[in-house]
């Protein structure tokens, strides 16, 4: 089935609130189907139809995610999107943020949309159909102080979604990653962590999180514009690969990104000329 049509079937993760809300909203206007998922069903919003059904799904235990794939398939038949959107925000300095969280950071913004596109991807493989949608972050293309946890899990779920993409094209399966910077959603409310502070990053981290926390409420995009702008591109002849999301997100995108241009051709000199002679 050509995903780009009427009548898809969807499977939401963190779709208790911000985008994840919005996505379902939107896929039901369309007319679409929707298994709309969270960690806890209580917090999932709207009563189930023969369009909305709810499930439990932590990105974190395979098999709560093995168990909503299969009820999604038994009940709809198959499954044409798949949105990896639940995550976490975890922000400060790198040895400000101890091990343990740091590596539940990981699990969830990296090896949780790892397992749920795992647990998805033979049933789309088996119709030569689908498309997956991995909600990354300006942060996974432009790093900054503070990023150290987060940027690293959004920066190996942009590598692994690229390195995806370019296995199942072939088999009628697209990836497509999107990359907000600040929108209105709860990110920068109460879904973000902080490390623990120290005294010697006071001046460098201390600044940015209250200008962070201070932009929240106030934030430029409009979760459901910017959830409109993602299924506009999925469902086009050729969906994008990447979508920056946000007037934000490209202008520190482009800029960040002719940085890196013109640092390599800095350093072409020095680092080229080491072939073998």
């Amino acid at each position: 089935m050509d995903t780009t049509g009427s009548d898809r079937v969807w499977l939401i993760t963190g779709a208790s609130s911000g985008f994840g809300r919005q996505f379902v909203a939107a896929a039901l206007d369309a007319g679409d189907r929707v298994l709309s998922t969270a960690r806890s069903v209580a917090d999932l919003e709207g009563p189930e139809s023969d369009r909305l059904l709810h499930a439990q799904l932590d990105v974190t235990d395979r098999d709560s995610i093995d168990s909503a794939v299969a009820y999604a398939l038994d009940r709809f038949g198959r499954i044409d999107v798949l949105v990896n959107n639940a995550g976490v925000g975890l922000l400060g300095a790198f040895e400000e943020i101890d091990e343990p969280d740091f590596r539940h950071n990981l699990e969830v913004n990296f090896f949780g949309p790892l397992a749920v596109t795992r647990a998805v991807l033979p049933s789309m493989r088996a119709r030569r159909s689908g498309h997956i949608v991995q909600m990354s972050s300006v942060i996974g293309v432009v790093p900054g102080p503070g990023g150290t946890a987060y940027a690293g899990g959004k920066f190996a779920l942009e590598g692994f979604s690229e390195a995806l993409a370019a296995e199942v094209r072939h088999l009628g399966i697209g990836v497509t990653i999107v990359e907000p910077g600040p929108f209105r959603t709860d990110a920068s409310g109460r879904s973000m962590q902080w490390g623990t502070p120290l005294d010697d990053y006071a001046t460098l981290i201390g600044p940015a999180r209250t200008a962070f926390e201070a932009t929240h409420g106030h934030q430029p995009g409009d979760p459901r514009r910017g959830v409109d702008a993602v299924i506009a591109a999925i469902s086009s002849e050729t969906p994008p690969l990447r979508l920056p999301l946000g007037s934000k997100s490209f202008e520190w995108i482009e800029t960040y990104l002719q940085g890196r241009l013109d640092q390599a051709r800095d350093v072409r000199p020095a680092g080229s000329d080491t072939d073998h002679r």
